[in-house]
């Protein structure tokens, strides 16, 4: 009798103990992701529709997640949330994920999931007489995501270095104003005074569609060659927990990826479809075939935007390689 009284709380005890064990074990149950506004994020949106993480999950034998999903206008505000550990997934331009990189290094160790896409970043005026970088005037106001850190604001500072030399790529900061893309564009085209916009794909392909709006600046031009627009990333504490919920993340994605890139006439009724845009299917198909236009996840000219924001002190910590940046499931790519 007494060998099984002390049985009893030996078998709960190792019960408590694995089972405290399985607990702790287990992956998170909800996921929350955030997006953007824009055609670039079109993976993710079929991500959601499709609820392809929630099929992944379920067929790595992780059972019925809850993915939640964000908007958000910029990066910046993505990172806030990333860090008190409200999100998961971020996405956005490389400014914002190579400033949290940095800033990470040494604590929750934020990396690069994947690239999404490669894209041209058009400057776009209503303005006759900007020709030019050094065209712009005081008077003149420049919308784009966000101000300072945005991939279009640092783009914009490699460029008015470039245009007005050394120690100036500060030289337009004061012209710009933070909008979401869509309100940058509303703005824009409704003869507000903002009058000139950095701004993506779709919203700079419509703005040209308005006669008296012409292109001062494209983005490949300041790197050389095609560059990633957009980047998922991720914090190396939530990856390291989660194995599986990520490794099925990134099936969801490369397989959104790939039917983006099987059929581009497909993929630009769904975008229409999801985001209720008014533009037709001819025109956004037209965009996704314009061999500038890229969805990878292969990083391309990344580099040139961390040694920039290095050099000058936006950033602390140079990578030594495209690699440093990104967690190694893209390490097999040919980056840059």
């Amino acid at each position: 009798m007494q060998l099984r009284q002390v049985g009893i709380p030996l078998l709960l005890g190792s019960s408590l103990l694995f089972g405290g064990m399985a607990s702790a074990a287990a992956e998170v149950s909800t996921v929350t992701i955030a997006e953007q506004y824009g055609i670039s994020y079109l993976p993710l949106m079929m991500m959601e529709d499709s609820k392809l993480l929630e099929k992944e999950a379920k067929a790595a034998g992780l059972g019925d997640i809850t993915v939640k999903w964000a908007k958000f206008a910029g990066g910046n505000v993505m990172n806030d949330a990333i860090l008190s550990g409200d999100l998961q997934f971020a996405s956005g331009g490389l400014g914002p994920f190579i400033t949290l990189w940095a800033k990470t290094r040494d604590n929750i160790g934020v990396k690069a999931v994947a690239s999404m896409n490669s894209m041209p970043l058009l400057l776009n005026t209503r303005n006759p007489a900007v020709k030019t970088l050094k065209d712009f005037g005081p008077k003149d106001k420049i919308a784009l995501p966000a101000v300072k850190v945005s991939i279009q604001a640092i783009t914009l500072q490699m460029a008015a270095e470039k245009a007005f030399g050394p120690d100036q790529q500060n030289k337009l900061d004061s012209l710009t104003v933070t909008q979401s893309h869509p309100d940058g564009m509303a703005a824009m085209l409704s003869g507000s005074e903002i009058n000139s916009h950095f701004t993506s794909p779709p919203f700079q392909y419509v703005e040209l569609q308005k006669p008296g709006i012409h292109t001062v600046l494209n983005s490949y031009e300041v790197t050389g060659g095609p560059h990633t627009f957009n980047v998922v990333w991720a914090s190396k504490k939530f990856v390291d927990a989660n194995p599986k919920t990520y490794a099925a993340f990134l099936k969801a994605f490369d397989s959104a990826i790939a039917t983006i890139n099987k059929d581009k006439k497909a993929a630009a009724e769904y975008y229409i479809k999801s985001s209720k845009s008014k533009e037709s299917v001819e025109s956004v198909e037209k965009m996704l075939n314009d061999p500038d236009v890229k969805f990878t996840t292969t990083p391309e000219n990344s580099m040139k935007y961390a040694d920039f924001m290095y050099r000058i002190g936006m950033v602390k910590v140079k990578p030594a390689s495209w690699k440093d940046m990104y967690f190694q499931n893209v390490h097999n790519l040919p980056g840059s």
